[in-house]
């Protein structure tokens, strides 16, 4: 069985290390990689494959950044010639993005069947790019693996097949578990930013719709600089939101307040996510790994795919147009120490689950 998996995000590199190894290790299956080249930064690309033992990609599209159109069908029509090539029985794709729906859809036409790693996730706002993604991958389809029951439940809602639908966790946990390990062995960025665990807040902003409009833009890293007075806040900070503070003049403003480094290695990254006392984010993935990790997170969003995590109290949702909002947050996430620590994303086995289940399509 020849199975094309195609990446291009961060998040998505994350995801495949764990399929991939499961894939790797089943006999008879023969695994082509696609890397899309969305994310082509290297320390946003180049380096999570090598701290995550991701083998090197068949095929490096090298499609870059561009409008959402733009983007996506430029990696569709590479996709394409790639698929017509390979002639696989199945393409693998993961989450929600322009690379997603490209491998969805250029695999739908060639009457290829899909599999949607990480399925049925809504946010129920239309106007994200990734919620178009999300729905539209998970309606072209052939087989819908979904990391909760709530996601279950929206497939079914939109009236999904149920034959097509399969609960097996997330593979982020799965991820989780095998590299926070790896982590504490061999990351060293606390040494390196003389950060003491538990000393400081993390924060991760990278969405358009945050980076894109000034007034939000301006919210966050006002309330974020408010928070920095009780505590440090360390930033990874996105080319998209450097990008963005130096176009709105903010960025000389921003760094005497936070502590702007440049983006990390996955390892680095989650060892910064388990030492932090808080999170601050707009990420659909580390709102999930502080979670994973036991660390309170306010996301800088109107809503979220993870609704279980707010219902539990772990995440606190913020409206990021006002500085005071995003303080008091903050100061009330800190605040909360009686939460609930239920398993809500399977036993660390998803991958194998997935393999399983190809395996015997």
């Amino acid at each position: 069985m020849k199975i094309v998996s195609i990446v291009g995000a961060r998040p998505q590199f994350i995801k495949a290390a764990a399929v991939s190894r499961a894939l790797r290790a089943a006999p008879g299956v023969m695994e082509v990689l696609v890397h899309t080249g969305q994310h082509y930064d290297d320390n946003m690309s180049r380096v999570f494959f090598e701290e995550l033992e991701i083998p090197e990609p068949d095929y490096h599209l090298g499609i870059g950044s561009g409008t959402h159109g733009a983007q996506t069908g430029r990696m569709l029509e590479a996709v394409e010639q790639v698929l017509l090539q390979e002639r696989p029985d199945w393409v693998l794709v993961y989450g929600d993005t322009n690379s997603t729906l490209a491998g969805a859809l250029a695999a739908a036409k060639l009457h290829i069947p899909v599999a949607h790693v990480e399925a049925g996730l809504r946010s129920f706002n239309r106007r994200m790019p990734e919620e178009i993604n999300r729905v539209l991958t998970d309606h072209a389809s052939d087989l819908l693996f979904a990391p909760t029951q709530a996601a279950v439940e929206n497939l079914r809602r939109e009236g999904i097949p149920e034959e097509r639908i399969y609960l097996v966790g997330d593979v982020m946990y799965d991820a989780a578990l095998y590299y926070g390990a790896k982590a504490e062995r061999e990351s060293r960025i606390l040494e390196r930013l003389a950060l003491q665990p538990k000393g400081y807040l993390l924060a991760t902003v990278h969405r358009a719709e945050n980076t894109d409009d000034p007034v939000r833009l301006r919210a966050i890293f006002e309330g974020l600089a408010v928070a920095a007075r009780e505590m440090p806040v360390v930033m990874p900070l996105h080319p998209r939101t450097r990008a963005a503070l130096a176009r709105e003049g903010m960025l000389a403003e921003t760094s005497l307040h936070l502590r702007l480094i440049e983006p990390v290695g996955y390892l680095d990254m989650v060892l910064l996510e388990k030492n932090a006392l808080l999170i601050a984010t707009d990420s659909g993935g580390v709102q999930k790994e502080a979670f994973f990790y036991r660390v309170p997170c306010v996301t800088l969003r109107e809503e979220t795919e993870w609704v279980e995590l707010v219902e539990l109290g772990w995440n606190h949702l913020v409206s990021p147009m006002s500085r005071d909002r995003i303080k008091r947050a903050v100061v009330a996430q800190l605040a909360e120490r009686d939460r609930d620590k239920p398993n809500l994303y399977g036993n660390g086995k998803a991958a194998h689950l997935i393999v399983e289940k190809l395996s015997g399509a």
